[in-house]
């Protein structure tokens, strides 16, 4: 999964699948672009990115997030539950706002 942190008055976290990168979903009127210049970062392994989610968790930070394995990793961090999870073309994303 690649992380990219963005800098600003507060972080906004954007995790994302690796195979997700550059690919554009629509449905009806919902689009969800995986933008390369926004998401692709560091290529971290799952572990790794449930650290990085549960730590920025705690710093006030936004989260971006599109994917199965990306999404699962924010469960597991305690960030969203199931039921919070959005689907574009059965593509799985949130975007959170703590």
């Amino acid at each position: 999964m690649y992380v990219k942190i963005h800098k600003s008055y507060r972080s906004v976290v954007a995790v994302c699948d690796v195979d997700l990168i550059g690919k554009l979903f629509e449905e009806g009127k919902k689009q969800l672009h995986a933008r390369e210049s926004f998401y692709k970062g560091e290529d971290l392994n799952y572990e790794e990115v449930v650290k990085v989610l549960k730590i920025q968790s705690r710093e006030d930070a936004t989260f971006n997030i599109i994917g199965e394995k990306s999404v699962k990793a924010a469960i597991d961090a305690e960030i969203i539950t199931e039921d919070e999870v959005a689907y574009v073309q059965g593509i799985p994303f949130l975007i959170v706002l703590l």
